[in-house]
């Protein structure tokens, strides 16, 4: 049923959904804000896995 189900041109048709919806001003501002947001996250989980207590034994 979905043999194939994504193909080259698939790929195609929707980068140029995203063109024509965005336009292309606006895509490269959209990735640095998604590049910002991916940086602070990552920061926020490591600083969330550093205070994580650690467990000693007696």
């Amino acid at each position: 049923m979905l043999r194939n189900a994504l193909e080259p041109w698939h790929l195609l048709i929707v980068v140029a959904v995203i063109m024509l919806l965005f336009g292309s001003k606006k895509l490269p501002e959209a990735a640095r804000g998604l590049g910002k947001s991916l940086r602070i996250l990552k920061a926020e989980t490591r600083a969330l896995h550093d205070d994580a207590p650690t467990e000693t034994g007696p």
